[in-house]
Parts: structure tokens; sequence; C-alpha cells
């Protein structure tokens, strides 16, 4: 759990970019933080691994205050993803990937494991990518081995940059998807910085949105979207993103299985895939399953939780299932 505690920050010149933030992001889910330009987003996210410092106020990492924890020790425990991406030309993929278990003194056999085992997690074959360099990749593959760099050092907390938004639309949507998927395996603690509101709600378990510094709401993708807390968020989040999920909330689930989890081991409760995504919401709270099952034809075929509900809900027209 990372803690902030009426965290300010005011930079020489008198500006408060965070003003008095208490704040508690949740273990194993992915937070994002959203907000216009110069609300402090990032600031915030930079506070975990000390790349700014609180002018006023603590913050903590499983209850233990990091304002007199070792920068560099503190640095190399969490994983950080830039928009940038930030690999190293001159180093293979390998190298790159195994960056911090080198600083951490691994042995080379449990290096190159760890390297492989990674680049097989988001679709990268080790005997095709190990010895490239990053500019034989294409920037979506760069960005996803930038994405387990950030992971090779198995870190309990991941901090994400804005990483995704110079990437084009396809590889964008691809990779979003990849996190999400991702998340469910290694249950990390992700912070993901994003000026996209859509893909605030479609990735994050739960969201912050920000402004001039402050919080103005906290909470799940379909609390923000149901209960916006003030016209701020309510513009923000987007009228038009609001009728949507009204418009679409008595469409039939079978409409978008093309948007749902087609596998999962965890517990679910059934549910028909010709009951509307407004009763899938309302069963799956109720049931306080992390997953629906969609049955159709007396086969599961299908899984969808609070996050693929709430995608189909704001589905297009155009791009929905017939």
């Amino acid at each position: 759990m990372i803690r902030f505690e009426n965290v300010t920050k005011r930079f020489p010149d008198g500006t408060e970019a965070l003003k008095d933030i208490s704040l508690v992001l949740p273990t194993n889910e992915l937070t994002a933080i959203i907000g216009p330009s110069g609300c402090g987003k990032t600031t915030l996210m930079k506070m975990i691994n000390k790349l700014e410092k609180p002018t006023e106020g603590s913050i903590f990492i499983d209850e233990k205050p990091i304002n007199g924890m070792d920068e560099v020790q503190l640095r190399r425990s969490i994983g950080y993803v830039i928009q940038r991406i930030g690999l190293f030309p001159h180093m293979t993929i390998s190298d790159n990937v195994a960056l911090v278990p080198k600083l951490l003194d691994w042995t080379k056999d449990k290096k190159e494991q760890r390297v492989r085992e990674l680049l097989q997690l988001v679709g990268l074959d080790p005997e095709v990518y190990m010895e490239r360099y990053p500019l034989e990749l294409s920037g979506g593959q760069q960005q996803r081995v930038g994405v387990v760099r950030a992971l090779a050092g198995d870190p309990n907390i991941v901090l994400m940059d804005e990483p995704f938004s110079a990437l084009d639309p396809i590889s964008r949507e691809q990779l979003q998807d990849e996190l999400r998927n991702l998340q469910q395996t290694i249950n990390k603690t992700i912070v993901f910085v994003t000026h996209d509101m859509d893909e605030a709600l479609k990735i994050a378990d739960s969201v912050i949105l920000m402004r001039d510094g402050q919080v103005e709401q906290v909470g799940t993708p379909q609390q923000l979207i149901d209960n916006p807390a003030n016209e701020f968020v309510r513009s923000f989040i987007g009228i038009e993103r609001i009728n949507q999920k009204r418009t679409f909330g008595d469409r039939k689930l079978l409409e978008f299985l093309d948007l749902f989890t087609e596998e999962w081991a965890g517990d679910t409760e059934e549910i028909s895939a010709e009951q509307t995504i407004e009763n899938a919401f309302l069963q799956l709270d109720k049931s306080a399953k992390n997953y629906l099952a969609i049955v159709q034809g007396a086969q599961v075929v299908a899984y969808a939780n609070d996050r693929d509900l709430l995608k189909a809900a704001l589905a297009k027209e155009t791009g929905a299932t017939a």
C-alpha cells in the first residue's frame, strides 16, 4: 500500500504543484492518475520513488516512511516505465531487460531465465528478440520491452508515466489490452499516469482525477461514470461517455462478446448472454466475485469483470458486435 499524508509540493517560484494531498493507493491494483496538463499528476507519481520530494507531508510504502530511505535502493525496488521508453540503443534487448537484475547482482543464469520468461509474457519470442537491438524493433515492441524491463527485478510497485501516448492508436490499444491481461498474471501495484480518459477507464481498477494540484475524485471507473463528484469531473469524463453508458447499458451481453475475456481461472457467477450490461453490473456487484461467466446455449462463452462491462457500455455502435 502507498499512502500520502498531507503532501504539499511547492517549487522555488512559489507554484504549488500539490496541495495538502492525503491518499491511499491500494496494493496489487492498477491506479490511474489523470487530469489536465499541469494538474500535478506526474509530480504525485514521482514522489513515490523520490524523483520529486514533498515540501510538506509524508509518503509511506507498506506503512514505512520513504523520507529517510536511500534513494538508489528505493528506485531499484520500484519499476519505472516512461513515455520515451528509454532503451539503450547500444545494448541488446537482453541486456536492456537485465539492467536492474545486474545491479542487484543476480547470477548470469538467473538473469537469462528472467529475461526469457518476461519476453514470453509479452509475446516476444526470446530466441528471436534477445540478441536484437532496440532500433530493430517497432515502437510497440520497444514499449513492451520497456514494460518488462520495469518488471525484471520483480518489484512490488511499478510506475508508468504516460507509457503509450507516443504510439499509434492500434499499438496503443493492443498494449492497453496486454497490460490489463499482464496485471491479472503479475498482480503488482501499478501507478499509471495518463491524460487519456478512455485509457484510464479501460485499464484501471481505480482512478484518481486531479485538478490544480488537488484530488477531485477517487473511485472505480464505474463510480466516476455513475456518480461524478462535481461539474468538473462530469465535464472531464464527458457527457458523451456518460450518455453512452446509459444508452448501451440496456444492450445484451451477447452483442459484445468480442470485448470480453476468453479465459478466467478464479471464482465466477454465471449470467446469461441474453442479459443486459446493466443487469450484469448489478449481478457482479451483488456477487462480490471478480468476474461473471457469460453463458450461451449451456456453455460459457466469455468472462467479464467490471472494466469489461464498462468498456462494452462505452462502446461506439460502429465498433460493437452485431
